[in-house]
């Protein structure tokens, strides 16, 4: 007998996308290595089955371009409820065009969707389907921008320690090395001996500066030393980790896009804390592809920006140690979505309540921020 295909019960009927770009709070950011005045999210809606499931992308309003041909193609008719074989159908459909950079995030914004209409479909908060390890995240208060004189750097570090309690930030250095050591210890006296205070380089620093500016760091109790030399240099923020104070880690990993990139930093050693972004590496899926590596090779994982769309997928990573509270996703997402939540006592909770990821995009606010894709 001839086996018959099996029709799909929820098959994908449309999939749509938009971008808005929404202008920085002041005219200019900008860190070690860039600078920007606006951030562009790329925002999809998947429907199935009488329910429309929602994700998100930051990144270039391409790809958009990319899910309204290339992955649209390859998902329409697709059972919604096979989130696996979907991702597969992905990521094989962009095999041309590299499956890196904007592949890969226009594969996360669309994977995202679907485990979101999939909790719609099922009634089940993503956070459950996905199997939550905890019921509460730390984080940690993100932003400290270059751009920030220092009376501007302490006012947004003490309100994320002192008026939200929460007990661990992090700031930019890199783009004038010789005033980082003021503005670092300006940043220690502001948050008091107690929190946590993180840097990032965004690989502005050589090797040997990178070495050397980590003594200062190392006086004011830093203890987490994002990206010191460019996040490709394996070899180079090896040599850094080797020569850093012991109770100073050394981070990489948010330009991870495939499982591979992520393996290659901890083969390397640059790394003793890995870092993955749910919306470049891959979506839900892919996150906890990650997580299981980690598992595998004894690392702890931290999530990268976008943190509420991170939380539902956060909550199911056994080696998760905390999320990137960044201040321009956060800003963003609060205006443009129904479902956020305020941290409490450092922590962000996961959303048992509401099916799927529990984020419903707030349509008028949002529309006048389109742009053309």
């Amino acid at each position: 007998m001839i086996a018959t295909a099996k029709r799909s019960e929820y098959p994908i009927e449309a999939l749509a996308v938009r971008a808005f770009r929404v202008p920085t709070k002041d005219p200019v950011e900008s860190d070690g290595t860039l600078e920007w005045s606006s951030t562009t999210m790329v925002y999809v809606e998947l429907q199935a089955g009488g329910e429309t499931g929602i994700g998100y992308t930051y990144g270039d309003a391409s790809a958009a371009r990319m899910i309204d041909g290339l992955l649209k193609d390859a998902l329409l008719g697709g059972d919604a409820l096979e989130t696996a074989a979907r991702w597969n159908d992905m990521r094989s459909s962009v095999r041309n065009n590299g499956r890196h950079g904007i592949s890969m995030m226009a594969i996360s914004a669309v994977d995202i969707a679907l485990w979101d209409v999939k909790g719609k479909l099922t009634q089940t908060p993503v956070s459950v389907m996905l199997g939550a390890a905890r019921d509460r995240i730390p984080i940690y208060g993100s932003g400290g921008f270059t751009s920030y004189n220092i009376p501007e750097l302490r006012e947004q570090l003490s309100g994320w320690v002192r008026n939200e309690n929460i007990p661990r930030v992090k700031m930019k250095v890199g783009r004038d090395p010789g005033a980082d050591p003021e503005r670092v210890a300006a940043a220690r006296k502001t948050i008091g001996p107690n929190a946590e205070l993180f840097v990032d380089a965004n690989g502005a620093y050589s090797v040997k500066r990178a070495i050397e500016m980590a003594a200062y760091f190392a006086e004011e109790g830093v203890s987490w030393y994002e990206e010191p030399v460019d996040h490709d240099d394996l070899h180079g923020n090896r040599f850094v980790r080797d020569n850093t104070p012991p109770r100073m880690e050394v981070s990489n990993g948010e330009y991870g896009y495939t499982l591979q990139d992520f393996e290659n930093i901890i083969d390397s050693g640059a790394a003793d804390v890995l870092q993955a972004d749910v919306t470049r590496c891959g979506g839900f899926t892919g996150l906890l592809a990650v997580d299981a590596l980690c598992q595998a090779r004894h690392i702890p994982l931290s999530t990268h920006c976008a943190p509420y769309v991170t939380l539902p997928g956060a909550a199911a990573c056994k080696m998760l140690r905390h999320i990137e509270y960044f201040y321009d996703h956060v800003r963003i997402e609060r205006m443009f979505f129904d479902g956020v939540r305020e941290p409490v006592e450092g922590d962000l909770h996961v959303e048992f309540e509401r099916p799927g990821i529990g984020l419903e995009l707030k349509r008028r606010d949002a529309e006048r921020y389109a742009v053309g894709v």
